[in-house]
């Protein structure tokens, strides 16, 4: 081992040391990659990866629920009342907004791009 290099290791720990030495480092600390982008864009108020749970609308034709897609169709499952066990599924397509064959509401599908 040469002279300086014992000096350069103490240097380059206590440089990328985030946390105290001995203590736990908060999600913020050791977050990294896909993790970290999730974790900075929640701060903002985004939702990149769509994680969250959707945004509930009235379900009218004026305030219809609205399904994020990267193609011109989906399929969407309505479960028609709360206590309901079966889910009705059927393809929205882009336009205008569209009713559950089973109970009406509505539905409109919005133009949604990756993040990557």
């Amino acid at each position: 081992m040469w002279r300086g290099q014992a000096a350069l290791q103490t240097r380059t720990i206590s440089k990328f040391t985030y946390f105290p030495l001995g203590g736990v480092p908060t999600d913020d600390e050791q977050a990294t990659g896909l993790e970290r982008e999730v974790m900075m864009a929640a701060r903002k108020g985004l939702d990149p990866y769509n994680i969250l749970a959707p945004k509930a609308a009235a379900g009218t034709k004026e305030d219809p629920n609205l399904v994020p897609s990267i193609t011109n169709k989906r399929i969407v499952g309505c479960i028609c009342e709360e206590d309901n066990s079966t889910v009705i599924w059927f393809w929205l397509h882009k336009g205008e907004a569209q009713r559950c064959p089973s109970c009406g509401t509505h539905y409109k599908l919005v133009p949604h791009q990756l993040a990557h």
